[in-house]
C-alpha cells in the first residue's frame, strides 16, 4: 500500500466519528435510488441506439443536445443549449463496399467523417497499392499512375489477431518471430512513406491532384475486427476505411497482379457552417449559489460506432447523477451544474469555450468532476496538482460507499494532466478539476474511436457505481462549509526534458471551421 493511501485510511478513520446523519441518510438514499430506479439502461438506448454517433457538425449531435435538454425538463431540472461557434456542418448516408473482380464479394467498411459524397451509382475502380520507391522523385513518376484508380494508402498487416491471440495458442519461437517480421514489416513501410516525400496524413491530398477515384485505408486497432474511425482528408474523391480482413484480402489480390475492382457507394450531405452547442444544466444552490460543482462530460464522438463508451458512458453517469440528487438533493447549498460537451474530439473546444465565455463561474467553481474514458468502474482519482485536492477530496471520498472507494486508487497532489480531455480545460484555468479515471474493458483496442463502440459494450453494473460516486461526490463538495484551495503544488523535473514542469496555460478553441 502506497504512503499516501495510509494517510487516507487513517484521515477515513477520524473522519468517521464525525460522520452527519444527515448526510448518511442522504447518501443511503442516493445509493438506493441509483440501484433500485436507474435509468441508465434506457438513457443509453436512446441516446446510442436512438440518435446514434454524435459527430460535430451533424444534425445527429444537435438531436442529442436537444434530447438532453428534454429529458433534463422531465426532471424538473432546468437546461439551455449554448452556442460557441460553428462548425462544417455533415450528414453521413450510406456506405457500400463491393469487390466486384476477381469475384463478387460485399466489404465490411465505411466512409470517413466528412467525407466526400459519391453519387449513387458510386465510383467503380481498380485498386493499386504504393509502391516501393528508392526517393520522391521516383515516387512523383509514379503517381500519373494513379489516374482513374481506388489507391490502398496503409500497410499490410503481418497478422489479424491480437498479440493476447498469439500469446495464449502460440509457440514462444513463433511469437517471437512474428514479432519481428512485423517490426521489420513496419520499419520498412514508414521508410518507404518518408521516401515519397509525404505522410500518411499528406498524401490523400496528392494521390487525389493526381487524378485517383478514391482512397482505400485500414486503421487497424489491434482487436478482431476493430478499426478507428477518423476523418477523411480528400475534397472531392472518396476515402473509405476497410476491416483488417477484407483491406489485407484486397491488398493481397492488388500485390499479386490480379487488378481487382471495386465500387464503392459513400453517399453524405455537406450541410455547409452549422452552429456548435454545449448542453448546461444546473440545480441551483440555496445559500452558496454563485459557487458551483461541474459535472463534466462529453457528448460528442466519432461515428465509426455509437460512441457509447467514448463518450456516451460518461454522459450516462452525469445525467443520471443530476437526476438522482434533484430527487434526494433538490435544494443543494451550492448550484451544481453539468456540461455536456461538444467538439472535445477536435480540441477540447466545447469546455474551452465555456472557461473562456464564463469567467465568473469559474472563478468560483468548488470542484469539477469529468468522466471520459469508457465503461469501467473508477479505479483512480489524482489532486492534478492542486496542492491540499487530498484535504477535500479525502474528505468527500470518506462518505462514498466502500464497495465502491475500495477500488480507486488515489494520488495526492499529484501532477496535472494532459490535454486529453475536459478537466484540463479547467486545471487551466486555476479551477480545481478532476479525472474519475475508470478500468480499461479493452477501451484503447476494443471501443476508443472505433466501429465497435455501441451500447453492447457497456457494462451497467460500472456505470451504475461510478453515477453513484459522481452523485455523492458532488453532495459533499455542495455541502462542504470549507472553500476549496486552489494552491498550486511544485512541479517535478520532467524525466523527458530534464527541466522543471509548468502549469498548463488556458487555450482558445476553435469556434469556426474544423476541416
Amino acid at each position: 500500500m502506497r504512503k499516501h493511501q495510509l494517510y487516507l485510511c487513517f484521515a477515513f478513520s477520524l473522519i468517521s466519528l464525525t460522520i452527519n446523519a444527515q448526510d448518511q441518510n442522504i447518501i443511503d438514499q442516493i445509493v438506493q435510488e441509483a440501484n433500485e430506479h436507474s435509468q441508465l439502461e434506457q438513457l443509453g438506448q436512446e441516446l446510442m441506439d436512438g440518435i446514434g454517433p454524435r459527430l460535430v457538425g451533424t444534425p445527429q449531435m444537435k438531436q442529442a443536445h436537444d434530447w438532453a435538454v428534454n429529458t433534463y425538463a422531465k426532471w424538473g431540472i432546468p437546461a439551455r443549449n449554448e452556442s460557441y461557434g460553428n462548425w462544417r456542418g455533415w450528414e453521413r448516408g450510406i456506405t457500400h463496399i463491393d469487390l466486384i473482380s476477381p469475384r463478387i464479394q460485399s466489404l465490411k467498411g465505411t466512409q470517413l467523417a466528412w467525407n466526400p459524397s459519391t453519387s449513387k451509382k458510386g465510383v467503380t475502380a481498380e485498386v493499386v497499392v504504393l509502391p516501393i520507391v528508392k526517393d520522391s522523385i521516383a515516387f512523383a513518376n509514379w503517381l500519373p499512375a494513379v489516374k482513374g484508380k481506388l489507391v490502398m494508402v496503409s500497410k499490410l498487416e503481418a497478422t489479424g489477431r491480437p498479440d493476447y491471440n498469439w500469446e495464449e495458442f502460440a509457440t514462444e519461437e513463433s511469437f517471437e518471430k512474428m514479432k519481428k517480421e512485423r517490426t521489420a514489416a513496419n520499419k520498412a513501410w514508414r521508410e518507404n512513406m518518408r521516401n515519397t516525400g509525404y505522410t500518411s496524413r499528406t498524401i490523400h491530398r496528392a494521390l487525389e491532384k493526381a487524378g485517383a477515384a478514391g482512397i482505400i485505408s485500414s486503421y487497424w486497432s489491434k482487436g478482431f475486427g476493430v478499426s478507428k474511425i477518423f476523418s477523411a482528408r480528400t475534397k472531392k474523391i472518396p476515402t473509405v476505411d476497410l476491416e483488417l480482413e477484407d483491406y489485407s484480402m484486397v491488398y493481397r489480390l492488388a500485390a499479386r497482379g490480379e487488378k481487382p475492382k471495386l465500387t464503392i457507394v459513400a453517399q453524405s450531405k455537406e450541410l455547409g457552417e452549422v452552429p456548435t452547442f454545449n448542453t448546461i444544466a444546473e440545480i441551483k444552490g440555496t445559500e452558496k449559489p454563485e459557487e458551483y460543482i461541474i459535472l463534466s462530460a462529453h457528448f460528442d464522438s466519432w461515428d465509426g460506432g455509437t460512441g457509447a463508451t467514448d463518450n456516451g458512458t460518461g454522459s450516462l453517469v452525469m445525467m443520471e447523477a443530476m437526476r438522482i440528487l434533484k430527487k434526494v438533493y433538490p435544494n443543494p447549498k451550492r448550484t451544481i451544474l453539468v456540461g455536456h460537451w461538444g467538439s472535445e474530439e477536435q480540441g477540447l473546444n466545447g469546455s474551452r469555450a465555456f472557461v473562456e465565455d464564463h469567467p465568473n463561474i469559474v472563478e468560483n467553481v468548488q470542484a469539477v468532476f469529468n468522466q471520459d474514458n469508457g465503461t469501467g468502474r473508477v479505479v483512480k482519482i489524482s489532486g492534478q496538482g492542486f496542492l491540499h485536492a487530498y484535504d477535500y477530496l479525502g474528505r468527500w471520498l470518506h462518505y462514498v460507499p466502500k464497495n465502491i472507494t475500495q477500488h480507486i486508487e488515489t494520488n495526492f497532489p499529484g501532477t496535472p494532466g494532459g490535454g486529453g480531455s475536459d478537466y484540463a480545460s479547467f486545471v487551466a484555468a486555476g479551477a480545481p478539476a478532476f479525472s474519475l479515471s475508470s478500468l480499461s474493458w479493452s477501451y484503447w483496442n476494443y471501443t476508443w474511436h472505433t466501429n465497435r463502440d455501441t451500447y453492447d459494450k457497456i457494462v451497467f453494473d460500472d456505470v451504475r457505481n461510478n453515477a453513484i460516486l459522481t452523485a455523492v461526490l458532488a453532495y459533499m463538495a455542495a455541502e462542504d462549509a470549507e472553500t476549496t484551495s486552489r494552491e498550486k503544488s511544485v512541479l517535478p523535473i520532467s524525466k523527458r526534458s530534464g527541466k522543471q514542469m509548468k502549469w498548463p496555460t488556458q487555450r482558445s478553441p476553435k469556434r469556426k471551421g474544423g476541416f
